[in-house]
């Protein structure tokens, strides 16, 4: 508990570039901060630079830390799963190695059973036509990425042409399919 009398919980989850998935969690009822890092490599303090060569074993992650009296992991993970394409290895539309994987970095067991029941769930449902392809990771040393990338939508907007094409979209998907989780 915080001394606000809060619990905070931590998620970090891994759906592309972390720009996107930044930007729809920010939106998100119950998140008190969303931070852009790495997790997942072998390499000590990676950078963003060593990171997209893709030889440092990590992932663009996104750590999300939210009051779990306002939203739940099942929930954050139904907006993870519903924003991005689990379906898809190392890829998320033209971002493509395995720093873009699709994973769930668990914190702890129970972490790792919810995920492990959601994925079998979707799976069930057919809600995708292919199989979700998602990694459940321990969760390791997490790197806080350089600090241009934090927050990057809202610094950069529409000037940068990978925002106005890739990451605004998918925010306002995420608005359309999620306006009652919103802040």
């Amino acid at each position: 508990m915080n001394s606000e009398g809060k619990e905070y919980s931590v998620a970090t989850l891994a759906g592309g570039c972390f720009w996107c998935t930044e930007a729809v969690f920010q939106q998100l009822r119950g998140v008190k901060t969303v931070e852009s890092g790495y997790m997942g490599g072998h390499t000590k303090n990676p950078t963003y630079k060593e990171v997209c060569t893709g030889q440092t074993g990590h992932a663009e992650v996104i750590q999300i830390t939210y009051d779990a009296g306002q939203t739940s992991l099942e929930e954050l993970l139904e907006v993870f799963f519903k924003t991005h394409d689990p379906t898809t290895l190392n890829r998320q539309g033209g971002d493509v190695g395995t720093q873009y994987r699709s994973a769930v970095f668990y914190h702890d067991q129970k972490q790792k059973l919810i995920t492990e029941g959601i994925i079998k769930e979707l799976d069930a449902s057919g809600y995708y036509q292919d199989p979700i392809v998602t990694t459940l990771e321990p969760a390791t040393e997490f790197y806080i990425a350089e600090d241009y990338h934090q927050n990057y939508l809202n610094k950069t907007g529409d000037q940068n042409p990978y925002c106005t094409m890739v990451v605004r979209p998918k925010v306002e998907k995420f608005k359309k399919i999620f306006a009652d989780k919103l802040k």
